[in-house]
């Protein structure tokens, strides 16, 4: 009888062991980078395809970390088609675009106050309303998306770049 009870705590065991170690591999997968988050991300295809127009996937690939704000694909419906096809046509304005939806730093939606300076040079200011997170007329519809090199916030508007 002694045999059996044996073998079940030895199979027990291992299969334990099996299991913690497999979701250990898992776990030390890669976070993926930015530009990799963006990219799978179904409802930030627009975004992701105005930032190779605009020349910037080393940006979302590199060491500096970041917080992008990305407009989701119903945000840039939401353009003019005008708009949208002239940001598309021309890489210069695609950049200035993309840029000013980049914050340097990694900064958690919670802890955004005041203003906050985009690459592109825009201060955005940001607003409270109990959980609610807005930066000038861009809600942040869902914060704090990880990634190796800094955090997406999707946002519900484009934040067209200051002119010049």
């Amino acid at each position: 009888m002694s045999i059996p009870s044996t073998r079940r705590v030895f199979f027990g065991g291992l299969l334990a062991a099996i299991v913690l170690s497999s979701a250990g591999c898992a776990a030390l997968a890669p976070a993926p980078t930015l530009g990799e988050r963006i990219a799978q991300d179904p409802e930030l295809s627009t975004f992701s395809r105005l930032v190779q127009r605009a020349g910037m996937e080393e940006a979302l690939r590199g060491e500096a970390a970041l917080t992008v704000l990305a407009p989701s694909d119903e945000a840039f419906r939401a353009l003019p088609q005008r708009t949208l096809d002239e940001i598309g046509a021309d890489p210069a304005r695609a950049r200035a675009v993309v840029s000013n939806h980049l914050v340097d730093g990694r900064t958690p939606a919670a802890e955004m106050k005041g203003k906050v300076r985009t690459r592109a040079g825009a201060e955005l200011a940001v607003s409270r309303t109990g959980d609610f997170v807005a930066l000038d007329e861009a809600l942040i519809v869902q914060a704090d998306l990880p990634a190796r090199n800094g955090l997406v916030d999707k946002v519900d508007r484009v934040l067209m770049p200051p002119k010049k």
